[in-house]
């Protein structure tokens, strides 16, 4: 499937000499979108996953639908202080300072096979940040699920030993 044609290019954003991918035109496109979510379901499934975990905003596009297709719970990971019973949480590094993620305590069992998923995998510091919040609670992290990803920010070696898919891939 030629799920490029689907993501548009918007150059010089959110600031000069940034090229967006936009995810937008997928999502918008009914039966492409439920081809992106069926495919990434066909990978997870070969993972015997027990539930997904994708962070705000764009991973719950991903994740939700993902889990729902697979038949299996969803945990929202959240930017801190945007959940209302007892979490546990994780800082980590952004370009320029730290930020904080957050799940629910009790979100996952101890062993419990999991899937990350989100819209971008670049740097690897969100989806690092979910993998290391998935292990705080006992689970483990099988596999990791995108729309695309940037390889040559390498985001890939911030998961080491997780099985990786990703439907489109630039260099």
């Amino acid at each position: 499937m030629d799920w490029k044609s689907k993501i548009r290019d918007i150059p010089d954003f959110p600031q000069p000499g940034i090229l967006f991918r936009d995810i937008t035109p997928l999502l918008a496109d009914g039966p492409m979108y439920h081809a992106a979510i069926a495919h990434l379901a066909d990978f997870a499934k070969t993972l015997q996953v027990e539930v997904v975990m994708g962070p705000e905003a764009r991973g719950y596009v991903v994740g939700a639908p993902l889990a729902h297709h697979l038949g299996v719970g969803f945990v929202p990971v959240r930017k801190k202080g945007k959940l209302p019973a007892e979490t546990v949480s994780v800082e980590y590094q952004l370009e320029y300072g730290t930020d904080v993620l957050e799940i629910h305590k009790d979100a996952l069992r101890p062993g419990q096979r999991v899937l990350v998923a989100d819209d971008l995998l670049a740097t690897g510091g969100t989806i690092g940040a979910t993998v290391e919040l998935a292990r705080k609670l006992g689970g483990q992290v099988v596999g990791a699920a995108f729309f695309i990803e940037l390889q040559a920010l390498r985001g890939r070696d911030k998961l080491k030993g997780i099985a990786i898919e990703a439907l489109a891939q630039y260099s």
